[in-house]
């Protein structure tokens, strides 16, 4: 089977809309990117919920895949016509041919170095270095296989400061790489929690790939109990409104690891916590910042 892809440049306040139009005449599939990635020029788009942000870039990459069978050069004029957007007169078809899509994907995730004794491994290589500490980690439907800023950040912090048999509560598992890396790192009890069923689904079968035990639950499952590290890896705008309730779950003198902050939200995110926390720990990485500190003791 053969494919033809389509590829053209489209300005901001045409692509989500001439995107709409070609899957509705005959794409198969969509995708749109930065034009300038790569450059100077690129332009990170960061949106949390509630939250308006511009949702593509100044100049967009747009490629569609069509079936052989169908003319991309006329269903990009009836998708223009509709949308009333003048057609593109620079614009690049191909043909696609049958591969071992599997086996591309696979090609762009290998081994992750998060420090000289961590690392993060896909099923289908072999760990660099003999005897470090692998994480086994495919990518899937859960947010977490090491290759974010912000995971990492949350990694190098449990790998330089985590003591043996400390408990750790991962609340926002995603994937449980942050739980399961715990765990092989000397962790005593460690509880992964997430609102997503899919995560909790994913965070059990990886930790069982790992050979870890953990508890995974629902955040509503969790006892009250305080924890001696606790790591977030969510968005600054949940973190804000979770502040109390992980404060709660963090042990007098215990630590709290907070990821998945822009490096424009540190302010707000310590102003919310700063009622228990002094995040005077910071791991800044690719415009992410990860904060960090500890419980202040009970006077």
């Amino acid at each position: 089977m053969r494919w033809v892809s389509l590829s053209l440049e489209v300005d901001a306040p045409w692509a989500e809309g001439l995107a709409d139009a070609l899957l509705e005449h005959g794409a198969l599939s969509i995708e749109v990117n930065d034009a300038d990635a790569g450059t100077a020029w690129e332009t990170p788009l960061f949106r949390e919920p509630g939250e308006a942000a511009e949702v593509s870039w100044p100049r967009n990459l747009l490629s569609a895949l069509f079936d052989s069978g169908v003319d991309p050069v006329q269903a990009l004029g009836a998708a223009c016509s509709a949308i009333g957007m003048p057609v593109p007169a620079e614009l690049h078809t191909e043909s696609v041919s049958q591969r071992d899509w599997v086996r591309a994907v696979q090609q762009q995730f290998g081994p992750i170095e998060i420090s000289s004794r961590l690392w993060i491994v896909p099923s289908w290589c072999q760990p660099p270095i003999p005897g470090v500490l692998a994480l086994k980690l495919d990518p899937g439907l859960a947010f977490g296989t090491g290759a974010h800023p912000t995971t990492w950040q949350c990694l190098r912090w449990l790998d330089e400061h985590l003591r043996s048999g400390q408990s750790v509560l991962d609340y926002g598992c995603g994937s449980g790489i942050l739980a399961i890396a715990a765990k092989k790192l000397g962790a005593g009890r460690v509880v992964a929690a997430d609102t997503d069923p899919d995560a909790l689904e994913v965070s059990w079968r990886n930790a069982r790939e790992n050979g870890v035990v953990l508890d995974v639950l629902p955040p509503e499952a969790l006892r009250r109990e305080g924890f001696d590290v606790v790591v977030a890896n969510i968005l600054a705008s949940p973190l804000q409104l979770l502040a109390p309730l992980l404060a709660a779950h963090t042990c007098p003198g215990g630590h709290i690891v907070l990821a998945g902050i822009l490096d424009a939200q540190d302010g707000a995110v310590c102003a919310a916590y700063a009622e228990w926390f002094d995040l005077a720990q910071r791991y800044p990485r690719a415009g992410w910042i990860c904060l960090a500190g500890q419980r202040r003791m009970v006077s």
